[in-house]
């Protein structure tokens, strides 16, 4: 079974996307450079009491995505509690929206924006009204 364990968002500068991803959604880093040979923070996403998984930010090793690029790589969604509210901090932190917030019908809240890096990241608001 080919279960996701791991994440991976590669990035430009460290401390900004540290910073973004901190205020957002109050990932906390840890340093393995020294394990990786290049600029690499283990991300802690929550407690482990909760379903999800853990992941790192890593100095990007080619140029950034431009503009308009379709997704080359696996994109991840984040389960939040309230959408509004995180798209607010989203874009107050340097994101931008990439797919407008809309409805899966009676299911949840689901939309799509660009970290301060250039990467697509999902967000994911349950809610059966959602429609």
């Amino acid at each position: 079974m080919g279960r996701m364990i791991h994440f991976e968002i590669h990035v430009d500068d460290m401390e900004r996307a540290k910073n973004f991803y901190k205020n957002v959604f109050d990932w906390q880093f840890e340093d393995y450079s020294k394990y990786a040979g290049m600029p690499y923070f283990g991300a802690i996403t929550g407690d482990d009491q909760y379903h999800g998984i853990n992941g790192a930010l890593m100095q990007r090793q080619s140029p950034s995505p431009v503009p308009g690029q379709s997704v080359n790589s696996a994109v991840c969604t984040m389960g939040i509690a309230n959408y509004d509210e995180t798209e607010s901090k989203i874009l107050e932190n340097g994101g931008q929206i990439a797919v407008k917030k809309y409805a899966l019908p009676g299911m949840a809240w689901q939309g799509y924006y660009l970290d301060t890096e250039g990467n697509i990241f999902g967000i994911h608001q349950p809610d059966q009204g959602a429609k």
